[in-house]
């Protein structure tokens, strides 16, 4: 018996359309993923929980590739999101690692994925509007400062909250 396999692909939406993409995928019978994520909002005469996606803009749809033309045909997505011409592949093992942090009640806050060696600004804090790479030493986060007239560098160690990548 030949199977095939259904995988985790990753649609991009429109802004704000990720719930209604969501809700028109699953009516047409497609398991979906959409990370919520809840947070306190204040208006001026009012305050309120709200849920956010936790990815802007993204939607995990599991299926098989042959029903990929089908997904994308959904009213709200932009594109299926791809690496060097392949589609974007999300492991199940990742799902349920985001499904395990938002059950669990978490703070949970999207950041930038950084890699040793990106350049990043601090945009928040003292050091606000400094610029470096971004390193680890021992599971911590920090930024590098190169001075390369003397060729000497500094580094901070700063939370990673605290940085854009540039």
């Amino acid at each position: 018996m030949n199977t095939i396999e259904q995988l985790w692909y990753v649609v991009y939406t429109k802004p704000k359309h990720e719930k209604t993409v969501e809700k028109n995928l699953s009516e047409q019978s497609f398991e979906t993923f959409l990370p919520l994520i809840k947070k306190h909002k204040k208006w001026s005469d009012r305050k309120k929980w709200v849920t956010f996606p936790l990815f802007k803009s993204y939607v995990f749809v599991h299926s098989i590739s042959s029903k990929i033309q089908e997904v994308l045909a959904t009213k709200g997505i932009v594109k299926l999101v791809k690496f060097n011409k392949s589609p974007a592949i999300i492991k199940e093992n990742e799902i349920n690692n985001i499904k395990i942090m938002l059950n669990g009640n978490y703070d949970l806050q999207n950041t930038d994925y950084f890699q040793k060696g990106n350049k990043a600004q601090v945009i928040e804090g003292p050091l606000k509007g400094l610029k470096g790479e971004v390193y680890r030493i021992e599971n911590n986060d920090r930024l590098l400062i190169r001075v390369d007239a003397i060729q000497h560098s500094i580094s901070i160690q700063i939370e990673r909250s605290y940085l854009k990548l540039l």
